[in-house]
């Protein structure tokens, strides 16, 4: 955990450390892990410590030259040259040399020494054409000491060389190299967004207002049909009236016929009791 969060959390994978080191503070691995999401939350002092237990238990020299970066975020540069001139560095494999060397030059300009610090990092693996995992950030950092002394076309070509060979993406040279040649970056997406939110405001302006005239067109269109129907009840009512009269008359006619005894009706040829 402490290896997948380190780079997207460090603060969380901390704290997966600490529970690990309470679970196994003797296994090697587990205090190397500690001492680099230490090191990750710039807690030099803490790291350093896990970083000389680890190497107690294991013997090894690949955390030399972590540890004397560790002694740079410690404000001890001097610390940190006297570990990059110790046999240990002899030991390194060519990665580790580079990071020494990274680490040695950070110490040079740490105590000023500027010009120190560029030959510092003049080396065979400098001026080799290949691409290794450390190559960009090699190239990053002797590009940012050749312009820290003022040679600006020179570290312009040193951050496209480490821009060039930045496969993973560690360093911020192309940023860099934006702002050597003056060239402002504006966030397009924020600004589309304010235009977006813009024209919602607008949507639901016209949309409220639209639903507003809606609505009265809706209630003047209630109010007429109201007056249609009344008028339609008005003029019906009567023909109504003029077409049911016949019947009426039909029936009361048959009653008073009846009541004349002139119809023959059911009991006219009954037999008398």
């Amino acid at each position: 955990m402490v290896a997948r969060l380190i780079d997207e959390d460090p603060e969380e994978a901390y704290g997966y450390s600490r529970v690990a080191l309470r679970l196994a503070s003797r296994v090697a691995a587990v205090r190397e892990a500690a001492g680099f999401a230490a090191y990750a939350n710039q807690k030099f002092s803490e790291a350093l410590a896990e970083f000389r237990a680890a190497r107690r238990m294991t013997g090894g020299v690949e955390l030399w030259p972590v540890m004397a970066d560790c002694e740079r975020g410690l404000g001890r540069p001097e610390k940190a040259l006297d570990m990059a001139g110790a046999p240990e560095v002899q030991k390194l494999d060519k990665a580790g040399q580079v990071e020494m060397r990274l680490v040695a030059a950070g110490a040079r300009r740490d105590l000023g020494q500027l010009d120190a610090a560029i030959v510092t990092l003049q080396s065979p693996e400098l001026a080799s054409s290949s691409v290794q995992p450390w190559t960009a950030r090699l190239r990053y950092a002797y590009a940012d000491a050749l312009l820290a002394v003022g040679r600006e076309g020179e570290a312009r070509e040193w951050f496209a060389k480490s821009l060039e060979s930045d496969k993973d993406g560690s360093t911020d040279a192309s940023d860099r190299l934006a702002e050597l040649d003056g060239v402002e970056f504006v966030d397009a997406f924020n600004e589309n967004e304010n235009e977006v939110e813009g024209v919602v405001d607008v949507v639901t302006v016209v949309d409220v207002a639209s639903d507003d005239i809606d609505s009265d067109d809706d209630e003047d269109d209630e109010a007429e049909a109201d007056e249609d129907l009344e008028t339609d009840v008005a003029e019906e009512a009567p023909k109504a009236v003029e077409d049911q009269a016949p019947v009426h008359g039909d029936v009361e006619g048959d009653v008073e016929h009846d009541e004349d005894g002139d119809d023959d009706g059911p009991e006219s040829g009954a037999p008398q009791g």
